[in-house]
């Protein structure tokens, strides 16, 4: 997959986690890049793990593969926050 399309799936992708984990308003178009690239590994990694194929190129499973990294992603660094708040 290409380098612009790595970034267009990852800011689809980061967008729609950062919404559901509910920071969106919060992170700007950048981060939700970001979030969804490193989110697009994370989830590659995860379901290569569990027998599943990742990314696979721009289709709709890499978007969703994408999308569950980066709610994974986004809900860790959630929680790092929080504990880090007290």
């Amino acid at each position: 997959m290409g380098l612009l399309a790595w970034i267009v799936l990852g800011g689809v992708a980061g967008w729609l986690a950062s919404l559901i984990v509910g920071v969106g308003a919060r992170m700007g178009c950048l981060l939700n890049i970001v979030a969804g690239v490193v989110g697009a590994v994370i989830g590659g990694v995860v379901f290569n793990a569990l027998g599943s194929q990742g990314t696979t190129g721009f289709t709709w499973w890499s978007l969703f593969v994408a999308f569950v990294g980066a709610v994974i992603l986004l809900a860790l660094l959630r929680l790092v926050a929080t504990i880090m708040k007290g």
